[in-house]
């Protein structure tokens, strides 16, 4: 499957809020995410990412393994995804260590998830703030099958349009490119 998503800095968080909560409950989590890579950077190098999240919310802790493939749409930067829970984070971290595999980033997201349908598809609508990084972000994304991107997109834009979200306020931002950025500039300021 492609997690076809679109990302946005958002002007007006209050009012996104406002909207969303409106669409769906929302549910607060914490996202502590580690990016796994090989020393050479093998899997950056041919756009893909293996990551593990551990996700705090306020029942329950879970952690995911995460495989995404190379980008099958420039535009958005919707990428195929394998995904499954995995029942003892420390035993997977170890695992990918173990296999040659070193943490490439590490950092939090603090995240308000909201799950809904729209257009006939199941959305998740992730409200985001990365401690590291000025500014509010909302993630919106459906998952399709790879001849269904296009349509899918179209239709992950009008449900951000609903959100107040403007074409202009779309961005190809990557957190990990953007919080590795934000530390190399602080260790060479200091």
């Amino acid at each position: 499957m492609i997690e076809a998503e679109l990302k946005a800095r958002v002007r007006a968080p209050e009012d996104t809020l406002r909207r969303l909560d409106e669409m769906a409950e929302g549910r607060a989590e914490v996202y502590r995410d580690t990016y796994y890579d090989t020393r050479d950077a093998a899997l950056e190098a041919k756009d893909e990412e293996l990551r593990v999240r551990t996700i705090h919310g306020p029942d329950e802790t879970r952690t995911l393994l995460t495989y995404k493939g190379a980008r099958v749409d420039e535009e958005s930067g919707s990428k195929p995804e394998h995904e499954t829970r995995v029942e003892d984070a420390e035993a997977v971290h170890a695992m990918l260590r173990g296999l040659g595999y070193v943490p490439a980033i590490a950092f939090e997201k603090r995240c308000r998830n909201y799950s809904f349908q729209a257009r006939g598809r199941h959305m998740l609508a992730t409200l985001v703030r990365v401690p590291e990084l000025d500014g509010t972000f909302l993630e919106l994304e459906t998952q399709t099958e790879e001849k269904d991107v296009a349509e899918a997109l179209d239709d992950v834009r009008e449900v951000l349009a609903e959100l107040g979200i403007r074409a202009e306020d779309l961005t190809r931002e990557q957190y990990t490119a953007t919080v590795k950025a934000r530390r190399l500039a602080r260790a060479a300021s200091s």
